[in-house]
């Protein structure tokens, strides 16, 4: 049986508790809400949010090849800090906070692995930033986002406060520190697809082609026409 640790000298733990302690009081509907948005609805809103930040904001961008890079990489540095996270989860070995600690109203029981970091956290910071970086009204919206899936994962009591912040903290260095690199590399993916048949993926207005040439049927010189030649 877990042990009922000290909160008074945790703060980690006693935020735990206090944020958990909602879950205990709150109607089952309620639970069952931020467990769905928790586990799958907010990464599910941050994804069709990058897929409408691509559609409607960085094709219709001065430099669209940049942009849609930008909404590229936000996608990518998601993946990245995620295996980033493998060592750093095997190296910590931090247990689940049901694990340690009685008493807590664990929503959801079937995850697997270690504590720390949020995996959930790690994707929602990288996505949330990568999207700050090509629009801030859309930026905004996924912090927004991504804030909200970190208190629901200390909320259904599977990871402590730290843990969010941890994911919050490589998500985000992930998707800064690596963007120079990942945007060059990104940006001239992009700017040749802009050029092929994939440019609608690029370009909400392809770019215009070689003026067409004049097919109309050329006019007969006439005789006078020799004659001011000559």
């Amino acid at each position: 049986m877990a042990e009922v640790a000290n909160d008074s000298v945790n703060p980690d733990i006693s935020l735990l508790r206090d944020i958990n302690d909602f879950a205990k009081h709150a109607p089952r509907g309620v639970d069952r809400a931020v467990e769905f948005f928790g586990e799958y609805g907010l990464i599910a809103l941050l994804t069709v949010l990058a897929g409408w930040c691509w559609w409607r904001v960085a094709r219709r961008s001065t430099d669209a090849p940049a942009a849609v890079a930008g909404v590229l990489w936000a996608a990518l540095a998601a993946v990245v800090a995620l295996l980033l996270n493998i060592p750093i989860r095997a190296f910590v070995q931090r247990p689940r906070p049901y694990d340690e600690h009685d008493g807590l109203d664990v929503l959801v029981h079937d995850q697997n692995g270690f504590s720390f970091v949020s995996d959930h956290a790690t994707l929602a910071a990288a996505l949330a930033v990568g999207l700050f970086m090509v629009s801030r009204k859309a930026g905004v919206v996924a912090v927004l986002l991504a804030l909200c899936e970190g208190l629901t994962r200390v909320y259904l009591g599977v990871h402590y406060p730290t843990d969010v912040i941890g994911g919050f903290a490589l998500g985000a260095a992930t998707a800064l520190l690596l963007a120079p690199l990942a945007l060059a590399l990104l940006t001239a993916l992009t700017t040749r697809a802009a050029l092929t048949r994939a440019a609608f993926l690029v370009h909400a207005q392809p770019f215009p082609g070689p003026p067409a040439q004049d097919r109309r049927t050329p006019r007969r010189h006439s005789a006078d026409d020799k004659d001011l030649a000559a």
